[in-house]
């Protein structure tokens, strides 16, 4: 049950999100995409309310409740830049803005250690959402299963530590313009 929870709430993100965009540069209506777009967290709230209601009234903790509580922390920090993300390249699509850039050398290994602090801070509040989750239940038998999702996080960071480290060591080569013949 709370597998296709996560799964309708992620359909659901990216659905506010499509309309918002195309409410903002398809419509013209800039308030309406603010309001549509502004609706993501609020299907974080629905599947945070959801999961602990369901691991509350008596349910056993499983990989998906924890699977939630990691959705909810990477909703929450890497939101507004996907958000970022899509605006670029859809207003460049579909409304004449301009082509998203390509980030190199320097501009990209910055990049990669901003990504490691929005890491950092989803895993934080993953963890925090697990924690509430164990807290609210107050059965170590049940929530067992959500211990194991703070290990999950742990190696989440390291990898991004090791991508943002390797890329200072070896930045991504600046793109180099060649002119037509």
């Amino acid at each position: 049950m709370i597998l296709g929870i996560i799964i309708a709430c992620e359909i659901g993100f990216w659905a506010v999100i499509v309309l918002g965009l195309i409410a903002r540069s398809g419509l013209k209506a800039k308030r309406l995409g603010l309001v549509l777009i502004a609706l993501a967290p609020v299907i974080d709230l629905v599947l945070l309310t959801t999961t602990a209601v369901h691991l509350r009234s008596g349910a056993d903790a499983e990989w998906a409740h924890g699977l939630a509580a990691v959705y909810i922390g990477f909703s929450i920090a890497y939101g507004p830049r996907l958000v970022r993300w899509a605006d670029i390249r859809f207003s460049h699509r579909f409304a004449g803005g301009p082509a998203p850039t390509r980030l190199s050398g320097t501009d990209y290994t910055v990049a990669c250690w901003k990504d490691v602090a929005r890491t950092l801070l989803a895993a934080a509040i993953s963890a925090l959402v697990l924690f509430g989750l164990i807290w609210l239940v107050g059965n170590a038998a049940q929530t067992a299963a959500l211990e194991q999702w703070y290990r999950i996080l742990m190696a989440i960071c390291g990898i991004e530590v090791i991508w943002a480290v390797s890329y200072t060591i070896w930045p991504r080569p600046l793109k180099q313009n060649v002119a037509a013949a």
